[in-house]
């Protein structure tokens, strides 16, 4: 048998055995969950867990304020309400998102608007940032996507230029860092995600770090995932001067977060790792684009995402994608099906059933074609997963699937 006939073709398969995989969670989460229950409540101000979760969170981050939420999502939309964007606002964004993202864009019945990418980082591009910046624009919401960092001096310089809010979404990306500084840390707000698909998990959860430092800042972000509930100390006053929703988070996520913090930083490190090997191995190969880190920065992947050049490989992406899988390394041609922009809530320009408010306070248009780069990341990528519990022999057996399937189509082009 011919070992680079692929094994869609009927030759051997690249990967034979299991990837490794490991338990998220242990006695560490037990213990802190039956403190939480001894404690006889399980609401986050009267109880002790979610004060230690964000006491351990600001010492990891270097941050004297962050905020508890009831996840990733709610912390934008948190972040977003504290900043004062309201209705009409324009808020920009990345067209490679969930939609957890966008929510809290608008509830707080603002527009979205999306900028193009950098085609090697999948992150925003500050020149097409800017470009989409008009009289009514508001806030910038940067996502960190896949543990890479978002080329972060051009936007804040882009943002102090036009007096703009900027939220950094982290939910990808625990401990990555840019140019030394960690991510969350740079902009006006960091949003970070606890929830299942994340680097730690709480089931759901979120954090927000209020990067001004100041305590009145503290205080409106504290209470705008809270109802505008005043809790600070032992006394509790309401404000009902404007609308803020309930979302904070029980005893019961903090305490899991206090046991899974302590295993973050050795969950990134081996992510970051592995995610460079992958890099280092399949550098070279022509018609494969890696998932590129910039120099100077740190990556955590929360997956790895690669792009293939269909003229150069002779083959199709999706093609491509089935090749890999049949090599026994489990594949997604793509991240999201489409842009987010192209999804029906977009096109349709309905947020809300039976109506186009907010959108019609606005021209924005979210047709074809308005972020190219982006368009076309999502129409050439290949993307896997990389996990803290693989082995070393796992991540060269992805390097060796990517590099006989990449191999093969570029030959048979050949000939």
């Amino acid at each position: 048998m011919n070992a680079n006939q692929l094994a869609i073709h009927g030759g051997p398969k690249v990967k034979t055995t299991p990837f490794g995989t490991g338990k998220r969670f242990g006695l560490e989460e037990t213990r802190e969950l039956i403190e939480a229950l001894e404690q006889n409540t399980l609401f986050y101000h009267s109880g002790k867990k979610v004060k230690q979760f964000l006491h351990d969170f600001n010492e990891m981050y270097g941050v004297k304020y962050s905020v508890a939420a009831s996840s990733g999502t709610a912390a934008i939309h948190v972040a977003l309400g504290a900043a004062g964007v309201t209705v009409g606002d324009e808020v920009i964004t990345s067209p490679i998102t969930d939609q957890g993202t966008l929510i809290g864009i608008l509830y707080q019945n603002a527009i979205p608007v999306f900028a193009d990418l950098d085609p090697r980082t999948y992150n925003i591009d500050p020149a097409s940032l800017e470009s989409r910046i008009t009289p009514r624009t508001k806030a910038i919401v940067v996502v960190h996507l896949a543990g890479n960092a978002c080329d972060m001096d051009p936007i804040m310089e882009i943002a102090r230029k036009h007096h703009l809010i900027v939220i950094e979404d982290c939910a990808q990306s625990f401990l990555c860092r840019y140019k030394g500084r960690l991510v969350g840390t740079i902009g006006d707000y960091g949003c970070f995600s606890t929830n299942d698909f994340k680097h730690i998990s709480t089931g759901d959860g979120g954090i927000i770090t209020v990067n001004s430092g100041k305590e009145e800042d503290f205080r409106v972000v504290h209470a705008f995932a809270d109802k505008n509930y005043q809790r600070f100390g032992g006394h509790v006053a309401r404000d009902l001067s404007h609308l803020a929703p309930n979302y904070r988070m029980t005893e019961l996520q903090g305490a899991v977060g206090i046991a899974q913090l302590k295993k973050l930083p050795w969950i990134c490190e081996k992510r970051h790792q592995y995610g460079e090997r992958i890099t280092e191995g399949i550098r070279d190969l022509p018609g494969i684009q890696p998932h590129h880190v910039y120099e100077g920065n740190w990556s955590t992947y929360w997956f790895y995402m690669m792009r293939v050049d269909e003229a150069e490989l002779n083959c199709t992406r999706d093609e491509f994608s089935r090749a890999l899988a049949a090599e026994g390394i489990p594949n997604q041609a793509g991240y999201i099906p489409e842009v987010v922009y192209l999804n029906p809530l977009f096109q349709k320009q309905q947020a809300y059933l039976n109506s186009h408010f907010p959108f019609d306070l606005s021209d924005v248009s979210y047709h074809q074609g308005l972020c190219p780069t982006a368009e076309k990341i999502l129409q050439t990528a290949v993307r896997f997963g990389v996990s803290e519990f693989f082995t070393e022999q796992d991540i060269e057996d992805i390097i060796s699937g990517i590099r006989k399937v990449a191999s093969y189509y570029r030959k048979s082009g050949q000939e």
